[in-house]
């Protein structure tokens, strides 16, 4: 596998969008699987930051997908979307709605829309990007001051740990 990267980009390519790009050294399907699989989810989506108790993936084109955490201080933290485009092993694209008080389960309102990118890179590693496209420059904002980027961060560590630990 490739030597690991823990660089991590994150740019702001238009008034509505934020785009995180990482470098995984672990080979594209291995990367893929984890984002893909609820038993892996579980174990990279709350960081290091609480405990996911909720990982539902209806993982088709117009299926929906749910997760929640308890962060640590044991408040609860909520997300669900519809995943409107899969490329296996190269694209996910899907809503995401952080679930306020007074969300239903199912509401798109307030959604943004992500689209996740697996591309196989140099020496076995595999190049991800996420444009979170938020709709407005002012929720592109308040999701960047969020302290998002340090929860993604320590998800790529452990997806490549993950991803270290599968067999080919």
């Amino acid at each position: 596998m490739a030597q690991a990267s823990s660089t991590m980009d994150v740019t702001f390519p238009s008034d509505t969008e934020i785009l995180i790009t990482r470098t995984v050294s672990a080979p594209r399907h291995l990367v893929y699987r984890a984002w893909t699989t609820p038993g892996l989810v579980r174990r990279w989506w709350p960081g290091r930051r609480g405990e996911m108790t909720v990982a539902d993936m209806d993982f088709r084109v117009g299926g929906a997908w749910r997760y929640v955490m308890v962060a640590h201080g044991g408040f609860e933290v909520a997300f669900h979307g519809i995943y409107r485009e899969i490329v296996p092993n190269e694209r996910i694209v899907h809503t995401e709605v952080m679930e306020l008080p007074g969300t239903a389960p199912d509401s798109e309102d307030g959604a943004v829309l992500n689209t996740v990118t697996f591309e196989a890179a140099d020496g076995g590693a595999t190049v991800v990007r996420i444009c979170t496209d938020a709709g407005s420059r002012e929720v592109r904002d308040m999701i960047a001051q969020s302290g998002m980027e340090g929860g993604v961060r320590e998800q790529f560590e452990i997806i490549e740990e993950l991803a270290a630990q599968a067999p080919a």
